[in-house]
């Protein structure tokens, strides 16, 4: 498998500035544009747990697709794809909120609707959660749920607290709330007809020039969003069973039943079998949606074809 593993990337490229190392992407800074370059790394609770064969090029092809499909709501940061995990973005000012929408009452990290709702929290700010709900039940409504960006762990605010703390003022507030409702409401309908529950995602955004928003970093990807089989969902919720997950969840859900994540200083190691379980749910809903069949890249070194395509490219820009 390590042989056709993107694990990461360290170039050193042309007018390079700086390059940084998130969870899952390595994103090169070259003043006025960035490159984002999507790696096999799979993280889950604030770490980086394991390897997922094609996992970068399925989430930059699935972000692609809805790129196109919602670029008549919100523009979107993306210049072109020189490389299968590869996108050249424009550089803009960004909002240090991610934008949290739920159309569902899940989840079993920290931060999730269900694990504060368990925990009795009713008031989030801008609406409130009646008694009785149990996990993995459809809400009446989407509803918002903010969290932090550049904090070392995501911290739940409201919107009130958001503007309080000088995030963001009420007026952006506002054109994010309303944005992504529409992104999300958009989404549930396309999954909806590929027999898919979008079930919550987030979003993240920037301000251009004129202060104008822009949709940037990712949309409605395997990562970003949880997918359940539409088919399957009233029956297994019946039968006391959690719904097929085909997105992160996956495998959030194998360690959280054999770890405590935010205890535990070691993760026990992901079995094969459930590694290529992921990778295949996570190129069902690629081709679910767009239709695609998915075409993983076939050559046994990945870096060099990468770095050859952004070199390329860098190349032809010049």
């Amino acid at each position: 498998m390590s042989e056709v593993i993107v694990e990461g990337t360290n170039f050193r490229l042309p007018n390079q500035q700086a390059v940084y190392h998130g969870k899952v992407r390595d994103v090169y800074d070259f003043g006025d544009r960035l490159m984002m370059v999507a790696s096999d790394r799979y993280s889950a609770f604030d770490r980086n747990l394991a390897l997922v064969p094609h996992k970068g090029q399925l989430l930059t092809q699935t972000s692609r697709w809805w790129f196109e499909q919602t670029a008549s709501i919100v523009p979107n940061h993306i210049i072109h794809y020189p490389d299968p995990n590869v996108a050249f973005c424009k550089k803009f000012e960004v909002i240090p909120i991610e934008m949290v929408v739920r159309g569902y009452i899940t989840g079993v990290t920290n931060t999730s609707l269900w694990h504060t709702y368990s925990e009795g929290q009713r008031d989030y700010g801008e609406f409130k959660l009646p008694d009785g709900l149990k996990k993995n039940d459809k809400l009446p409504a989407p509803v918002l749920t903010p969290t932090t960006k550049f904090e070392k762990h995501d911290r739940n605010l409201t919107p009130a607290e958001a503007v309080a703390e000088g995030l963001l003022s009420m007026a952006i507030w506002e054109q994010l709330r309303d944005t992504a409702l529409k992104l999300f409401t958009f989404g549930q309908e396309v999954a909806a007809k590929k027999g898919l529950l979008l079930v919550d995602t987030k979003y993240e955004f920037g301000l251009d020039a004129n202060g104008e928003i822009v949709l940037i970093d990712e949309i409605h990807t395997q990562d970003s969003s949880r997918y359940w089989l539409a088919e399957t969902y009233e029956e297994r919720i019946a039968a006391g069973q959690e719904p097929e997950n085909y997105d992160k969840e996956y495998m959030r859900l194998w360690y959280k039943e054999r770890f405590d994540p935010y205890a535990d200083t070691e993760a026990p190691e992901v079995p094969e079998e459930v590694i290529a379980e992921l990778a295949r749910r996570y190129t069902y809903v690629y081709e679910q949606l767009t239709g695609n069949t998915f075409k993983p890249s076939e050559d046994r070194k990945p870096l060099q074809r990468i770095e050859l395509n952004i070199r390329k490219a860098l190349q032809e820009a010049a």
